[in-house]
């Protein structure tokens, strides 16, 4: 994912410091139950289309947003899917973010797939018997947009007394 304005801004003043952030992850479906999926062109890994929301910008304009962006598919946001923090990461350049995860649900509704920006070297719709090799992370995700069911919280570590 390109990094945002903002978060160059504030790498400018704190370094590699580890900084805890948004992200939002979409599962775009089409009228055939198809997944969209991009390669990444940072891992060469297929995987499910996300970004960092900008600041004031809500989870599901973040991820219509990221998608269109990202594969030139226009879709809607129906459901919140997921809301998890993730393990922590380290880049190649040694900046450090951790990222709560808000995954969504949405319905492509027109455009045609393809790659769209430099995040991505090739887009396509995958039937769910036909994915291609994918993290635990993404399959989790297209699993959870197959069930009916309330959105999916990690259970709570520590209780409050």
């Amino acid at each position: 994912m390109a990094t945002p304005g903002f978060i160059r801004d504030l790498r400018s003043r704190i370094g590699h410091t580890l900084l805890f952030l948004p992200g939002v992850s979409a599962v775009v479906r089409d009228a055939e139950g198809r997944v969209l999926l991009g390669r990444r062109a940072d891992t060469g890994a297929w995987s499910i289309i996300g970004g960092i929301p900008e600041p004031g910008e809500q989870p599901a304009e973040a991820a219509v947003r990221e998608v269109y962006e990202e594969t030139a598919v226009h879709c809607e946001a129906e459901r919140v899917l997921l809301v998890e923090t993730l393990e922590p990461v380290r880049y190649a350049n040694g900046d450090q973010c951790q990222y709560v995860d808000v995954s969504l649900l949405c319905r492509a509704t027109g455009g045609e797939a393809r790659v769209n920006d430099d995040e991505s070297t090739d887009v396509g719709w995958f039937a769910p018997g036909q994915l291609p090799p994918l993290s635990d992370y993404a399959l989790r995700r297209i699993r959870l947009a197959a069930e009916p069911g309330p959105t999916w919280f990690a259970p709570a570590r520590h209780t409050l007394r």
